[in-house]
Protein backbone atom coordinates (compact mmCIF):
# COMPACT_ATOMS: atom_id res chain seq x y z
CA UNK A 1 0.00 0.00 0.00
CA UNK A 2 0.98 3.62 -0.44
CA UNK A 3 1.23 6.21 2.29
CA UNK A 4 1.62 9.97 2.07
CA UNK A 5 3.11 11.70 5.11
CA UNK A 6 2.79 15.47 5.44
CA UNK A 7 4.73 17.87 7.61
CA UNK A 8 5.45 21.57 7.97
CA UNK A 9 2.18 23.09 9.13
CA UNK A 10 1.97 25.55 11.97
CA UNK A 11 1.07 29.02 13.17
CA UNK A 12 2.52 32.07 11.43
CA UNK A 13 1.77 35.77 11.28
CA UNK A 14 0.46 37.66 8.29
CA UNK A 15 3.24 38.12 5.76
CA UNK A 16 5.19 35.14 7.02
CA UNK A 17 6.33 32.03 5.20
CA UNK A 18 5.89 28.32 5.64
CA UNK A 19 6.95 25.27 3.65
CA UNK A 20 4.94 22.06 3.56
CA UNK A 21 6.33 18.70 2.50
CA UNK A 22 4.69 15.40 1.59
CA UNK A 23 6.57 12.15 1.01
CA UNK A 24 5.06 9.11 -0.70
CA UNK A 25 6.25 5.63 0.23
CA UNK A 26 5.22 2.03 -0.36
CA UNK A 27 4.77 -0.26 -3.37
CA UNK A 28 5.23 2.46 -5.97
CA UNK A 29 5.96 2.01 -9.65
CA UNK A 30 5.54 5.62 -10.66
CA UNK A 31 4.28 8.84 -9.12
CA UNK A 32 2.48 11.02 -11.62
CA UNK A 33 0.72 14.27 -10.77
CA UNK A 34 1.08 15.51 -7.19
CA UNK A 35 -0.80 18.37 -5.65
CA UNK A 36 -2.00 20.34 -2.68
CA UNK A 37 -5.59 21.05 -1.64
CA UNK A 38 -6.98 22.96 1.31
CA UNK A 39 -10.17 23.18 3.34
CA UNK A 40 -11.22 25.92 5.76
CA UNK A 41 -14.31 26.02 8.00
CA UNK A 42 -17.49 26.70 6.07
CA UNK A 43 -15.81 26.36 2.69
CA UNK A 44 -15.44 23.64 0.10
CA UNK A 45 -12.16 21.93 -0.56
CA UNK A 46 -10.18 23.83 -3.15
CA UNK A 47 -7.20 23.07 -5.32
CA UNK A 48 -4.11 25.05 -4.36
CA UNK A 49 -1.46 23.78 -6.77
CA UNK A 50 -0.59 20.83 -9.00
CA UNK A 51 2.65 19.59 -10.49
CA UNK A 52 2.94 16.85 -13.11
CA UNK A 53 5.67 14.25 -13.38
CA UNK A 54 7.11 16.39 -16.16
CA UNK A 55 7.24 19.47 -13.94
CA UNK A 56 4.31 21.42 -15.33
CA UNK A 57 2.52 23.43 -12.65
CA UNK A 58 -0.91 24.91 -12.08
CA UNK A 59 -1.98 27.31 -9.31
CA UNK A 60 -5.18 28.69 -7.93
CA UNK A 61 -5.54 32.38 -8.72
CA UNK A 62 -5.66 33.19 -5.02
CA UNK A 63 -2.13 31.87 -4.42
CA UNK A 64 -0.45 32.58 -7.74
CA UNK A 65 2.73 34.55 -7.24
CA UNK A 66 2.90 33.71 -3.53
CA UNK A 67 3.07 29.89 -3.44
CA UNK A 68 5.47 27.60 -5.26
CA UNK A 69 4.98 23.87 -5.75
CA UNK A 70 7.98 21.65 -6.47
CA UNK A 71 8.95 18.00 -6.30
CA UNK A 72 11.94 15.75 -5.76
CA UNK A 73 11.32 12.66 -7.87
CA UNK A 74 14.17 10.72 -6.28
CA UNK A 75 12.45 11.09 -2.91
CA UNK A 76 8.84 10.91 -4.17
CA UNK A 77 8.27 14.14 -2.31
CA UNK A 78 6.25 17.25 -3.13
CA UNK A 79 6.72 20.64 -1.48
CA UNK A 80 4.63 23.75 -1.15
CA UNK A 81 6.52 26.93 -0.37
CA UNK A 82 4.09 29.55 0.92
CA UNK A 83 5.16 33.18 1.11
CA UNK A 84 3.33 36.40 1.98
CA UNK A 85 0.74 34.45 3.91
CA UNK A 86 -2.67 35.96 4.57
CA UNK A 87 -5.34 35.10 7.15
CA UNK A 88 -7.50 33.71 4.35
CA UNK A 89 -4.81 31.08 3.74
CA UNK A 90 -5.76 29.51 7.08
CA UNK A 91 -6.90 25.96 6.36
CA UNK A 92 -6.08 22.29 6.62
CA UNK A 93 -3.77 21.48 3.74
CA UNK A 94 -3.85 18.04 2.13
CA UNK A 95 -1.38 16.61 -0.33
CA UNK A 96 -2.45 14.19 -3.04
CA UNK A 97 -0.61 11.98 -5.49
CA UNK A 98 -1.63 9.88 -8.49
CA UNK A 99 0.39 6.67 -8.27
CA UNK A 100 0.68 3.67 -10.59
CA UNK A 101 0.75 0.14 -9.18
CA UNK A 102 3.43 -2.38 -10.13
CA UNK A 103 0.86 -5.12 -10.72
CA UNK A 104 -2.05 -3.46 -12.48
CA UNK A 105 -0.48 -0.35 -13.98
CA UNK A 106 -3.61 1.47 -12.92
CA UNK A 107 -3.55 4.91 -11.38
CA UNK A 108 -4.97 5.51 -7.92
CA UNK A 109 -5.13 8.77 -6.03
CA UNK A 110 -3.75 8.86 -2.48
CA UNK A 111 -4.17 11.50 0.20
CA UNK A 112 -2.12 12.70 3.11
CA UNK A 113 -3.54 13.12 6.60
CA UNK A 114 -3.71 16.90 6.41
CA UNK A 115 -1.70 19.56 8.19
CA UNK A 116 -3.07 22.71 9.81
CA UNK A 117 -1.85 26.10 8.63
CA UNK A 118 -3.00 29.07 10.69
CA UNK A 119 -2.18 32.65 9.73
CA UNK A 120 -2.84 35.25 12.42
CA UNK A 121 -3.62 38.91 11.79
Amino acid sequence: QVQLVESGGGLVQTGGSLTLSCAASGNIFRVNTMGWYRRSPGKQRELVALITDGGNTNYADSVKGRFTISRDNAKNTVYLQMNSLKPEDTAVYYCSAAIISFVTHTTLNYWGQGTQVTVSS
